[in-house]
């Protein structure tokens, strides 16, 4: 399987979005997904974008993402977060999921990045098992806290 690696432009983001769906979906969650197209354009190609996103393509049909922004670490400086790694389920094992966390590694090391990180789901286990072959480490010790749009709102409205 012959395929491309790419910075995503915004005309790509149709097929972006279905692929976050199918990982949604993957993981469980089919109804997670809020976002819209016109989100994904308005956030990553405006003056000051949230994103960025590489794409895996295969005769103009996009087969993978890599999609991450940039953080800061109080204790390493300049950091990337990679929020999603997704190849469609009928090009997996392709080569495609190295190529784009090899593209994600390349472009934080050409930041100067210190950290790269990111979740992953613990009964995930082909992802843990890719992600230990590239080197990467499990955190297990460590929760991931969040607050949603709901609890936000919540939190303000007792401020």
């Amino acid at each position: 399987m012959i395929f491309t690696i790419r910075k995503a432009k915004k005309e790509d983001m149709p097929q972006v979005l279905a692929l976050i769906n199918q990982l949604a979906h993957f993981e469980n969650e089919p109804d997670a997904v809020i976002i819209t197209v016109d989100d994904l354009e308005k956030d990553g190609f405006g003056e000051h974008p949230a994103f960025f996103c590489f794409v895996a393509e295969i005769d103009s049909k996009i087969e993978g993402i890599a999609l991450g922004y940039q953080r800061y670490s109080t204790w390493k400086g300049k950091a990337i977060h990679l929020e999603d790694l997704i190849v469609n389920e009928s090009a997996r094992g392709s080569g495609i999921g190295s190529a784009l966390l090899d593209e994600i590694v390349k472009y934080g090391h050409n930041l100067g990045v210190k950290r790269i990180n990111w979740e992953v789901l613990d009964w995930n286990e082909p992802a843990i098992k890719f992600y230990k072959q590239k080197g990467a480490a499990i955190k297990d010790e460590w929760r991931v806290v969040h607050m949603d749009e709901q609890s936000i709102k919540n939190y303000i409205s007792k401020l």
